[in-house]
């Protein structure tokens, strides 16, 4: 384990201290769990734009215009 020391807003201190003990958490797993979720969710960013550059939009044009110009299944219908 790494040990940090981090300077931060008494307000998010505060909010954030709240949120833990309101969960039966300590502060440190709370900091934990967020940083967590962030990361997490910039990871999955980065994912979604290199697999968006690979896009290739001809080739789903060309997909596309296989499908059948029909009205959808009843069941399918908004």
């Amino acid at each position: 384990m790494t040990t940090i020391s981090t300077k931060i807003p008494d307000t998010l201190f505060l909010h954030a201290k709240s949120i833990a003990d309101r969960e039966e958490i300590t502060l440190d797993q709370f900091i934990a769990l967020a940083l967590t979720s962030q990361i997490t969710s910039w990871e999955t960013g980065q994912s979604f734009a290199k697999r968006a550059a690979r896009g290739d939009w001809d080739k789903v044009r060309e997909i596309l215009a296989k499908a059948p110009n029909v009205e959808p299944d009843v069941t399918d219908a908004l």
